[in-house]
């Protein structure tokens, strides 16, 4: 696993439930990618090759939008290792959720 990129999508919305509904759909695509992933409280992390998890975060804004968002920001933190392994989701926090 070469890269692993954490995103927090920020739809604007008209209200907190409608904004928790635009956020899931966002997660609900992540999931769907077969990625290894992890929902926090406040980004997603998601673990793949660079190219395609770069496809992912620009389809994350994308979805947001076909849910009804009228914009959307969105923070992004990318570990890339080309030549290599980057440190896992569960070499990072699996010790904290056991």
């Amino acid at each position: 696993m070469e890269a692993s990129v954490a995103i927090q999508v920020l739809p604007k919305a008209e209200n907190d439930k409608e904004l928790c509904r635009i956020v899931d759909e966002v997660i609900a695509y992540i999931a769907s990618t077969g990625y290894t992933y992890y929902v926090g409280p406040c980004e997603t992390a998601i673990e793949g090759p660079y190219d395609e998890l770069m496809d992912i975060v620009k389809e994350c804004q994308k979805i947001a939008i076909k849910a009804g968002a009228p914009s959307v920001a969105s923070y992004v933190k990318i570990t890339y290792k080309p030549e290599g392994e980057v440190l896992t989701i569960d070499q990072k926090i699996g010790k904290y959720h056991k």
